[in-house]
């Protein structure tokens, strides 16, 4: 008889959503660690936003990782063709750099349209099994996430950082 704890533990996906701007309480050495303690119970596969602020830095903690967890997949989901035309040039270069190490990319519209990025998330939602999230605020894209996720699948497992 399998136990529904051992259900519960069992995480092979995980999707990030976040700000773009990040407050001062933001912690890249929580994020790292929150991620290694989802791959240390079974998370392969990761699913990314691609936008500017947290998203970046969280698909370069997990390429970051997959020097030590081969095992490792990241999956670059694009909302629209030219997302980060309105990037700063560090952060274009960052995602660039990120796009060609990315395991996988999804584009989820060829052109932008009003609600490309909350398809994108319910996609990323969609795919999660666990969602590590820096939510800071009670509206926005990663507000609507979470709530999404939450309402979708009470049962999943949030992180917050």
């Amino acid at each position: 008889m399998i136990q529904l704890s051992m259900l519960e533990n069992q995480i092979k996906t995980c999707a990030f959503t976040g700000h773009r701007v990040l407050e001062e309480d933001f912690s890249l050495k929580t994020l790292k660690k929150e991620v290694e303690n989802v791959v240390k119970r079974g998370v392969e596969t990761f699913y990314v936003g691609m936008a500017m602020g947290f998203d970046l830095y969280a698909a370069e903690v997990v390429l970051s990782l997959k020097r030590k967890y081969k095992n490792l997949k990241l999956i670059a989901c694009i909302p629209c063709y030219n997302q980060e035309k309105n990037f700063t040039l560090k952060d274009k270069k960052r995602y660039v750099k990120i796009l060609k190490k990315a395991d996988e990319q999804t584009l989820i519209s060829q052109t932008y349209y009003r609600g490309c990025m909350q398809k994108r998330d319910m996609y990323m939602a969609d795919n999660a099994d666990v969602l590590i999230a820096y939510l800071r605020k009670p509206t926005g894209g990663t507000a609507f996430t979470v709530n999404y996720f939450t309402k979708k699948y009470p049962f999943k497992e949030k992180i917050f950082v």
